[in-house]
């Protein structure tokens, strides 16, 4: 079967097969099949690519690796090592979901939309979740005016325990401060790195040290910790499952004990090796993240316990009782949804991936019969770009159906300081159709502002979100790399609340839904408050004002917990080009973008570069089984 797809292709491309096992000579007429869509910025030419792609992935993994690395290495897109590392570790992936794939369908129009930006996203598939009661006549419980209690909220923070003070900050990887070459090692290098960190490196050790301490002094009362995941840093190319391991073990069993007494974490999209690595069950691979699964598992009982640790690892998910209120928390992995996580483009893919959603449900149903109050906790937004809007519409409706019993919803990954709302109308957002907050913290990692955490002011009864507070470690303070000073950067009850109308000021008072509304409001009417806001969202390090379309698309990324509703435009041909030292010291993170993810949003080079591979490795290329 794959001698014959094989020698169809041979035959697209015009390609002569002496015979099964012998070496295949290319003919002249190969530059001139893909000549067609190389300059095409279309979807069908997204299509005819993946034709030729996937027939490749049919020649077995190997060859698929050899000739995209040779791709992205012909494209510039990183340095030949990383490509080489990351696409060992990613193309399998890739392969595999190519050989599975049919040309034309949703899938493969999904993939263009995503990760080419050729194809317009296409239509939610129709899927109603299934629910085991019919939604009662209740609504969000009134605050209950007793004394808070303080939680705090950690994201991304992206250790690197490589990272050398005084080594390179300038570099062409996505991360530096790194020795990669002898030029990059301390004492040989004009960009020494400090000791706590730079915005073109991750977090060092001694900074994640620094905001445990900052927590331990600022918030000494906290009753608990939610830490968003991401633990591994972004070095994707030389990450492995040893690392990862490693990386997880150290942050869960030795560096956030000495500091937090009760964590309850989520499974970010780093935390596996290859990055963004989640087959669903079903899918018959030896390249799974059961390891990663296990491994958090076992991390995780000192807080959660070995009941909740049971399913965590199955999936990396829990529900869990905390032990001093009416509050169950809910760990769900939002990698089954994420657009990166390359096993999830199915021939049929998936409206429940191992059973998530339906899990979810069953937990929630029973939290609102207890009369218990929930936080859902996750990595990725659901309303974001990165959520498939299948995924996303369809864990909105279980947003919808227990919006009286879910508190809120927590979330990292963006690095950025920012929320989206939910509503029971998407056609007519209003204060009083708005019915669900995401809090989306941001990160610790240096790498897209400055060091941050989160300090939640709760109502102990309904915990209810009352107010919080960001902290930050100035990177601009010429102090800084002595001893970093962490302080209150603004808190959202104080900054918003006097500003809106009516006026939200109450200490006991809940930010609603409706609070977030009416801010939002305010920013459309009130431009120097909305430029205030974007000036936080990266915590006051390099940006620059946000108006016309960028404002319109930006409040509509607020009013979009549900993903096709987050104005995101499809645009072809976008570049994430390895970063050049001679022009440019840093550049916004994509936290877990894939190499090939980003050697493909440059269509037209990546098609450049795919001629080229294929008129030099296609001489000598055999015929060779593939693993599945």
């Amino acid at each position: 079967m794959l001698i014959s797809k094989w020698i169809a292709f041979a035959g697209l491309l015009g390609v002569a097969v002496a015979s099964p096992g012998k070496s295949l000579a290319k003919r002249t007429t190969v530059d001139e099949v893909l000549t067609d869509i190389e300059g095409a910025v279309t979807c069908a030419a997204c299509e005819a690519l993946l034709v030729v792609l996937q027939a490749l992935a049919h020649v077995g993994n190997d060859d698929f690796v050899d000739v995209i690395t040779d791709v992205c290495i012909l494209a510039g897109v990183e340095d030949s090592d990383v490509c080489t590392g990351a696409i060992a570790r990613e193309g399998p992936v890739l392969a595999h979901d190519l050989r599975e794939m049919s040309i034309p369908s949703k899938t493969a129009t999904l993939f263009c939309s995503t990760i080419f930006g050729l194809c317009d996203y296409p239509a939610v598939t129709e899927y109603s979740v299934d629910f085991p009661s019919a939604k009662p006549d209740t609504s969000r419980p009134s605050p209950s005016g007793e004394t808070p209690i303080q939680v705090v909220h950690i994201s991304d923070i992206h250790v690197d325990l490589f990272y050398e003070t005084g080594a390179s900050y300038n570099c062409t990887k996505n991360i530096c401060c790194r020795p990669y070459t002898s030029a990059d090692a301390p004492g040989n290098t004009s960009y020494p790195a400090g000791e706590y960190g730079n915005h073109n490196c991750d977090a060092p050790l001694s900074l994640e040290q620094s905001m445990y301490e900052a927590v331990a002094t600022l918030v000494p009362d906290a009753s608990f910790t939610i830490f968003t995941g991401d633990v591994v840093e972004g070095a994707v190319w030389l990450v492995n499952e040893t690392e990862v391991t490693n990386d997880l073990n150290d942050a869960y069993q030795t560096r956030m004990p000495n500091y937090l007494n009760l964590v309850y974490p989520v499974i970010g999209n780093h935390d596996t090796a290859p990055v963004n690595s989640f087959p669903p069950s079903d899918i018959d691979t030896t390249l799974g993240s059961d390891w990663a699964y296990s491994t958090l598992s076992s991390d995780w009982t000192q807080w959660i316990g070995s009941t909740a640790a049971t399913t965590a690892d199955n999936y990396g998910a829990y529900s869990v009782l905390y032990p001093h209120g009416n509050l169950r928390i809910i760990s769900f992995n939002s990698n089954f949804y994420y657009k990166e996580n390359f096993w999830l483009y199915e021939k049929t893919m998936q409206s429940d991936p191992n059973g998530q959603l339906a899990w979810l449900v069953t937990e929630l149903d029973a939290a609102e019969t207890a009369g218990s109050r929930v936080w859902l906790v996750g990595h990725m937004p659901m309303g974001g770009s990165d959520a498939f809007h299948d995924g996303s519409n369809y864990f909105n409706q279980i947003i919808q159906r227990y919006d009286a019993t879910i508190a809120a919803t927590f979330y990292g990954h963006t690095h950025k300081d920012e929320f989206e709302i939910a509503y029971s109308n998407y056609s007519n957002p209003t204060a009083d159709t708005a019915t669900m907050m995401s809090y989306i913290a941001p990160a610790l990692t240096p790498t897209s502002g400055n060091p941050t955490f989160r300090v939640y002011s709760i109502d102990p009864v309904t915990f209810g979100v009352l107010d919080f507070e960001v902290y930050i470690a100035n990177m601009s303070d010429p102090n800084y790399q002595t001893k970093p000073t962490w302080e209150k950067y603004y808190s959202a009850k104080e900054t918003y609340g006097s500003l809106l109308t009516p006026a939200v000021t109450d200490s006991s008072a809940e930010l609603t839904p409706a609070f977030w509304h009416n801010l939002t409001v305010l920013f459309e009417e009130d431009d120097t408050v909305f430029q205030d806001y974007i000036a936080r969202k990266s915590r006051g390090w390099d940006y620059s004002f946000c108006t016309g379309d960028c404002k319109t698309d930006e409040i509509c990324q607020l009013r979009a917990a549900e993903s096709q509703y987050n104005c995101v435009t499809i645009t072809p041909g976008i570049s994430f080009k390895k970063r050049d030292i001679s022009t440019k010291l840093h550049e916004e993170s994509v936290c877990g973008e894939s190499v090939i993810g980003t050697m493909f949003s440059d269509f037209e080079g990546a098609v450049s570069a795919l001629k080229s591979s294929l008129a030099s490795s296609f001489l000598n290329t055999t015929v060779n089984s593939t693993v599945a």
